[in-house]
């Protein structure tokens, strides 16, 4: 009895969709799991992590490698790096790794899904890849895989783009809570980073699966801090303001280096494999090499780095440490993920903005003793302004940083610093690391809904077909195509507008290229009237979504 009106319930759902109360529970179910799969990765992580490098406390990897074989810590991320590139060879059709990009722009543009085949397979070179000595952050691989699971929910109840987007965002704002036990912060996130909106529907069940995310992560972990600060941070109000202004400025400086350095090691090493002929599964174990070499000398710049964030958060690091740790995580970070070793940017921005901080703070106090508070306090507002310009996300990442550490006493600080820091930064780049990643593949989300609608609607689903009554004549058509006025009917409504603006027509004839050799075969005509209704459209239902 109980099964089968289970099974009729799923029915219900699968053919009219959720209603409120049915798409809270979802929501609960979809936080759990992807509070569960948080917790499971790092996890996995740890236990990998200690199994391979022979220790019991991973929290202290850094330390305890230094006491390893050099040829060990050369050889291991190399090891790594062959792996990854066989799984990302074997089950991604461009061996790249999946990341929160992907998610941002499955958001936007394939109604909250995701890929779930490229997807684990991601996932699966992103453990492995911080399991052995790569430099790079777990939440990213974690906001993708519970991306993956709220796309199989979508799925099998045909969920439509809004719920689906709003699927995405539980998940999402899940992962992201049980990564860092900030519940506030993850669903912030979700809405910020992924939906980039605030809209009332969404906020409820975001919340919800963010909590129960939470619970999952304080579960398995208790409800403690990532980072534990030694003393209170004293701020001496107003006089001191000017300082973190000062150091917002340098912590988007710094966020700005940060990424660009990723996407020039990118394209260096897009060149590299391309005139070496090295395959693409090879390129993964090259970068191990590198970072292998780095970490002899510097074994901070294995995996995610908490430790040492943790000792910049104290005040355990001299001057010229942290100066010298800073330059080499970015460059460490630039080569994994240029070689497509997987993991993501949010952990190693939140390592570079503490040391930042820290320099900053060690240079600043001095100066003037009288009038500044602790050197630490600088480094918690750098952690929270480098992170914040590097992901596009002044108000989670704040609220990210109060939760990590517990300390709220200094929030004036720390926004002050992720103010500037993000306003800076994101004229320096496409707003943040995520959207300039989707700039570089011509997928323009950064300005908004109307840059990139228009490459949503193919011109073969608006085009009126031969032998539609307001069909114009074939001949004149002809003659256009004649006169080298054409689409492909495959190609966008984003390749179809400037070409009536080129052209000054209202139509364009639409025809189907089958090679360079045969002629082109007529399809119909796309008029500017109808791509026009068609972007309005897109433009109203998108309003309608972000503010119901």
């Amino acid at each position: 009895m109980v099964w089968s009106e289970l099974s009729r319930a799923i029915k219900v759902i699968r053919q009219k969709g959720p209603s409120q109360f049915q798409f809270w529970l979802i929501a609960v179910v979809i936080g759990i799991a992807a509070g569960a799969a948080a917790v499971g990765f790092r996890g996995a992580i740890n236990a990998l992590q200690g199994f391979l490098y022979g220790t019991d406390d991973v929290a202290r990897l850094h330390s305890f490698a230094r006491t390893l074989p050099w040829y060990w810590i050369v050889t291991l991320p190399i090891l790594g790096g062959l792996i990854v590139g066989v799984i990302l060879h074997r089950f991604t059709p461009d061996g790249r790794v999946r990341s929160v990009s992907d998610v941002v722009e499955g958001a936007a543009m394939s109604e909250g899904r995701v890929e779930i085949r490229a997807g684990l397979a991601s996932a699966a070179a992103s453990l492995i890849t911080l399991s052995t000595g790569g430099s790079s952050g777990r939440e990213g691989p974690v906001v993708h895989l519970a991306g993956v699971m709220s796309t199989w929910v979508s799925q099998r109840i045909h969920a439509n783009g809004m719920i689906g987007r709003d699927l995405l965002g539980c998940a999402v704002a899940a992962a992201v809570s049980a990564s860092f036990n900030a519940p506030i912060a993850g669903a912030l996130f979700a809405l910020e980073v992924v939906l980039r909106h605030f809209a009332v529907h969404a906020f409820a069940p975001i919340v919800i699966a963010s909590v129960a995310g939470t619970v999952v992560s304080r579960l398995s972990f208790g409800d403690v801090p990532e980072f534990s600060l030694p003393l209170a941070n004293q701020l001496e109000f107003y006089v001191e303001l000017p300082a973190f202004l000062l150091l917002g400025a340098i912590c988007g400086l710094v966020a700005t280096a940060l990424m660009r350095a990723i996407f020039f090691a990118e394209d260096v090493a897009n060149r590299v494999q391309k005139r070496s002929g090295m395959p693409r599964w090879l390129r993964p174990a090259a970068s191990g090499a590198v970072l292998g070499v780095m970490a002899i000398g510097f074994p901070h710049i294995i995996g995610v780095g908490y430790e040492t964030t943790s000792a910049a958060l104290k005040g355990q690091i001299g001057l010229r440490e942290a100066m010298v740790f800073a330059m080499l995580k970015a460059v460490a970070v630039a080569v994994t993920i240029a070689g497509r070793m997987g993991g993501g940017v949010f952990s190693p921005a939140l390592m570079l903005g503490a040391l930042t901080g820290l320099a900053f703070g060690l240079i600043a106090t001095p100066m003037f003793p009288e009038v500044s508070g602790s050197h630490t306090l600088y480094a918690l507002a750098g952690m929270g302004a480098v992170a914040a310009a590097v992901l596009g996300a002044p108000i989670s990442t704040t609220l990210i940083v109060f939760e990590l550490t517990g300390d709220w006493q200094t929030g004036l600080a720390v926004m002050v610093a992720v103010s500037i820091s993000t306003a800076l930064a994101s004229r320096l780049v496409d707003r943040s690391f995520f959207l300039t990643q989707l700039e570089r593949r011509n997928i323009h989300l950064a300005a908004g809904p109307q840059a990139y609608l228009l490459a949503m609607h193919r011109v073969s689903g608006v085009m009126r077909p031969m032998g539609d009554a307001r069909m114009p004549s074939e001949e004149h058509c002809w003659e256009m195509i004649r006169d080298g006025v054409y689409i492909d009917g495959n190609a966008t409504l984003e390749a179809a507008m400037p070409i009536f603006d080129r052209a000054g027509v209202a139509y364009i004839p639409v025809v189907t290229l089958t090679g360079e050799d045969d002629a082109p075969e007529l399809w119909g005509a796309l008029f500017h009237v109808d791509a026009l209704k068609t972007f309005n459209r897109a433009l109203a239902a998108t309003a309608a979504e972000e503010h119901s």
